[in-house]
């Protein structure tokens, strides 16, 4: 059978993460989230998504501290797809080796095709269940 992609969404804005959460579970996502980086962290010891959303202002570990620290774990390593209201999104991406940004507030359905697109190329979760 196959395993459906997991998406880890990184964003310290309660209602985003709840909206975000819901649709792609709907979207038939497995759907991990942390309120920040530092957290985000902590579930990458025991999960492997295929795409991480990530915001870059938060408390705690800021999107910047999170992607430096990721790069540092043993891999492979799932893209990041940036989330931010900053008007320079894609410089804040290239910055963390993003794969691509969307900015807040986002367009659902970019997001979606964004998310279909790189949640693909990387390794599924190493959980045993589907």
């Amino acid at each position: 059978m196959k395993r459906r992609k997991q998406i880890l969404i990184v964003d310290d804005d309660q209602e985003i993460r709840e909206m975000l959460e819901i649709t792609l579970a709907e979207e038939g996502y497995d759907v991990l989230s942390a309120s920040d980086g530092e957290a985000a962290l902590a579930l990458l010891e025991r999960n492997r998504p295929n795409l991480i959303l990530l915001d870059m202002r938060m408390p705690v570990m800021d999107g910047w501290g999170f992607a430096r620290a990721y790069a540092s774990c043993p891999g492979p390593r799932a893209p990041i797809l940036v989330m931010t209201a900053a008007v320079d999104a894609g410089s804040w991406a290239r910055e963390v080796g993003a794969c691509a940004s969307v900015a807040k507030p986002f367009d659902l359905n970019r997001l979606l095709d964004s998310i279909a697109v790189h949640a693909g190329s990387a390794p599924g979760p190493s959980s045993a269940s589907a």
